[in-house]
């Protein structure tokens, strides 16, 4: 009974935060108050105050947890709505893709060589651009300590839906296509909910982006591991 109702003050606790969070965002729009950052700072903030550990929290927090397959299958139906067009732009969503993950591998792998990084952790940050539960797999393949790798995949997603915009209007990407390849292929999950702010087609293309990561990362991801022990 107890941990019932622990577990839905912890599920109204989660959601109360995330829509005082979202208003917020909604007010102001300023970068850094990303409802799932900030929302995430309160709640790691709470848990330190209260004392409370992260396997008593995931007691009510597990069945928020539940909702994120269905929450990226959801990303389908603006995908199934735009699907003539993604046909149409093939090409230049896969080949952006293929070179965005490429890019981010290899620049992973020579900022830590430069830095003496440990080989493991190494391995662990290769898949940091892809979906969770996708860069999970790949990190244990690749022989990297998943729960890092968790780190990473965050640290790539609040970095892209934070500061990506701001890179994009530097370098004058204005086009819904490639905002969307940008944010999909570089900040999976995160990007894509960032991107729905740019329209249904920039959440498209996204959405493409980030399944089109997954799989190819998947792939990739080994080779450039292989190389890179060479």
């Amino acid at each position: 009974m107890q941990q019932t109702l622990f577990a839905i003050i912890v599920i109204l606790l989660t959601i109360t935060a995330y829509i005082l969070m979202t208003r917020l965002y909604v007010r102001f729009s300023f970068p850094f108050l990303l409802p799932v950052l900030t929302t995430t700072i309160i709640l790691i903030v709470l848990l330190s105050i209260f004392h409370i550990s992260y396997s008593s929290y995931m007691i009510g927090g597990q069945w928020i947890h539940s909702l994120l397959g269905p929450a990226v299958v959801a990303l389908a139906y603006p995908l199934y709505k735009q699907r003539h067009i993604v046909v149409s732009y093939w090409f230049p969503i896969i080949s952006g893709v293929f070179v965005g993950l490429i890019t981010g591998m290899i620049s992973v792998l020579l900022f830590a060589r430069v830095l003496g990084i440990d080989q493991t952790l190494i391995l662990s940050m290769l898949p940091k651009s892809l979906t969770t539960p996708v860069a999970l797999q790949v990190s244990e393949v690749l022989g990297g300590i998943p729960p890092m790798t968790t780190v990473f995949v965050m640290i790539a997603g609040f970095t892209g839906a934070i500061l990506g915009p701001a890179f994009m209007k530097r370098l004058r990407i204005n086009s819904s296509l490639g905002q969307g390849i940008a944010f999909g292929s570089a900040s999976h999950a995160l990007g894509t909910a960032k991107s729905a702010e740019y329209g249904e087609f920039t959440l498209s293309m996204s959405s493409v982006s980030m399944t089109l990561s997954a799989i190819l990362g998947s792939i990739i991801g080994p080779i450039v591991a292989w190389m890179f022990t060479i």
